[in-house]
């Protein structure tokens, strides 16, 4: 049963830095929103196609409210979240295995 606890341990560490890096990708992307940057330049064409599909939905959800795009935010307090209660719950449970 410690194989499977170890695993667990693995994809939970995994998971929480996939989550952290993306939390990053996501602010660099609202920190460079604020600049008007160059839409050719492929370091904006990353960070917008990687984090559209997650933003865009948010944006439909919530709408622009007082002239502010506020899906970045609410993006980054979705991945504490997730951070929080699945990373913890993953570690908690290969805890208990091993």
């Amino acid at each position: 049963m410690f194989v499977m606890g170890n695993v667990l341990q693995g994809v939970a560490t995994v998971l929480d830095t996939v989550l952290w890096l993306y939390m990053w990708v996501i602010i660099a992307r609202a920190l460079i929103s604020w600049v008007n940057p160059d839409p050719w330049n492929p370091i904006v064409q990353f960070l917008e196609r990687v984090t559209e599909p997650v933003l865009s939905p948010i944006r439909r959800w919530v709408g622009w409210r007082m002239g502010i795009d506020l899906s970045p935010i609410i993006a980054i307090l979705i991945i504490s979240f997730l951070q929080i209660a699945l990373v913890k719950t993953l570690n908690d449970l290969a805890r208990q295995m091993n």
